[in-house]
């Protein structure tokens, strides 16, 4: 999931998708690989990057990670083919989700089940 940068978060367009999505079939999300990418023009790029991630966890999804946060810098597509640390950093991950996606198919291929979990439960914290 990418989204470019604005006031620190991901887009509202890309938010509203993803609270939908993640709330309709959060349990279709489990074991599958996923990987936020943000892109901004200077700042608040690890705050939408952390939003992004949140969607994934709480849905039991594999992250994959790089060498840094997932981010690229620039104002124009062409600003961001000059960020060479950044796009070092989506090669990095492009390697990683190649590498985990290998194993999983490795693991099926030699009847490693994927974890089973348990009813979810939901409390509100007060007895």
């Amino acid at each position: 999931m990418g989204s470019p940068v604005y006031y620190a978060g991901p887009t509202g367009q890309v938010c509203a998708f993803l609270d939908r999505l993640f709330y309709c079939s959060d349990k279709k999300m489990a074991g599958k690989l996923a990987a936020a990418v943000v892109s901004c023009r200077r700042g608040g790029a690890s705050a939408a990057f952390d939003r992004l991630n949140k969607y994934f966890t709480i849905c039991n999804m594999i992250v994959v990670g790089s060498q840094y946060w997932n981010q690229v810098h620039g104002f124009t597509p062409e600003d961001v083919l000059k960020d060479e640390e950044g796009l070092q950093t989506m090669r990095t991950l492009a390697l990683n989700i190649v590498w985990l996606l290998e194993n999983i198919k490795a693991g099926k291929d030699n009847n490693i089940p994927m974890p089973q979990y348990e009813k979810r439960l939901r409390t509100h914290f007060i007895k």
